[in-house]
């Protein structure tokens, strides 16, 4: 048997992190060079930048570089472990980020949970950065200290456990609905996880025309009405559960046309899946484990299945998003990564596979493929441009 732990262990010794910092000016070649890069030359940028704060994305790497932020509580599926301990995640997004989109990222582990010393941090680091990726901020924390940041920095701020999720989601729910040739407008939609990624994969897919949406959690069905919901799932409780449905997951799943699950493993049975209608699209996502095996989804039923993993067809990965996203919004200079982008990064990324080219085993395109990165970045470019 191979030790995988142990294979991933030996790497990250050997590696000893994941990045380096390498100078784009060789002043061992290069030694008069040493006057402009620093001092006295280095005065004349500084004091262009004192004048105008913008031409910092002119004279400095501002203009490509995101920080990726972690506080440590909900880091893939291993919880609240603390910053230091998401540290080697945060440095493998940063490897994805200039791998995929050329963008320089730097990971920051904060050692705090409480939402005001988040958001004061973040602001007071922003002036560094060309835009801020949150990343495995636990829920409905991450909501707030989104917005608030949204509001004081003029640079984009991007959830990624939100809208990355919901981005390459709501892309593989408009190619899976194209193969099984049904409308979103008229579909019935249960997404099991009422965390940041589940209530951010809803907003978007009701913006994009979704009606009929059902969110479930530890709490059972949610309902308008009902006590003990923070404050993002009671907003969405008022948008969604229109016939006032009560109950459980088997209660929900029964007679719907897609199922999202964002929440745990072994949460689905064949049976639930056998209770779906008829070619049903079934994305359980739960990582490692997903909420049903796709053996056990495809047994029950199911014509469509999508997962985040690697090893099964239709992987499901936000990877296909931050990287282009962040290309697109730092090459048109935007302040923000609007709705309009992220729409723009949904189709960019659907109709990047040919319509005659769809399948039950090809709806979203592979996270691995380079140009489909580029083609993301060139649509979220162009909508950021558009006024």
């Amino acid at each position: 048997m191979i030790d995988k732990k142990q294979i991933a262990l030996d790497k990250h010794q050997k590696w000893h992190g994941k990045l380096e910092i390498k100078p784009k000016v060789d002043l061992i070649k290069h030694p008069e060079e040493l006057v402009d890069a620093y001092t006295p030359g280095v005065a004349y940028p500084c004091l262009e930048i004192e004048k105008d704060e913008e031409k910092s994305y002119l004279y400095t790497n501002r203009h490509n570089t995101v920080a990726v932020i972690t506080d440590g509580t909900a880091v893939l599926g291993l919880g609240d472990i603390g910053p230091v301990a998401g540290m080697p995640v945060m440095e493998g997004k940063c490897v994805l980020f200039k791998t995929y989109g050329n963008v320089d990222a730097i990971p920051l582990c904060l050692k705090t949970k409480d939402v005001d010393e988040l958001v004061r941090t973040i602001y007071l680091l922003s002036g560094s950065f060309g835009g801020i990726n949150l990343e495995d901020i636990s829920a409905p924390r991450c909501f707030e200290v989104e917005r608030r940041l949204k509001e004081v920095c003029d640079i984009p701020i991007f959830h990624d456990d939100q809208h990355g999720t919901a981005i390459v989601v709501s892309a593989a729910v408009i190619n899976a609905l194209k193969v099984v040739k049904k409308d979103i407008k008229e579909i019935k939609c249960v997404i099991n996880g009422a965390g940041a990624a589940g209530i951010s994969i809803g907003k978007l897919l009701m913006k994009l025309g979704l009606k009929n949406l059902i969110y479930c959690d530890k709490v059972g069905i949610i309902c308008e009405g009902m006590e003990g919901l923070n404050i993002a799932q009671e907003e969405i409780s008022h948008l969604t559960n229109k016939n006032h449905l009560k109950g459980i997951l088997k209660d929900a799943i029964k007679g719907a046309d897609l199922f999202i699950g964002v929440s745990g493993p072994n949460l689905v049975t064949k049976e639930m899946v056998a209770s779906m209608n008829k070619d049903a699209i079934c994305f359980p996502m739960a990582n490692p484990v997903p909420e049903i095996s796709y053996e056990d989804a495809l047994l029950g039923g199911a014509r469509i299945v999508g997962t985040g993993r690697s090893d099964y067809p239709n992987q499901i990965n936000n990877l296909l998003v931050f990287p282009g996203i962040f290309r697109g919004a730092l090459d048109a200079r935007s302040k923000e990564i609007s709705d309009k982008m992220m729409e723009a990064a949904v189709y960019a990324l659907s109709d990047y596979i040919k319509e005659d080219e769809l399948s039950p085993l090809n709806i979203i395109p592979k996270a691995t493929d380079p140009l489909v990165h580029k083609h993301v970045s060139e649509r979220v470019k162009e909508a950021a441009l558009k006024k």
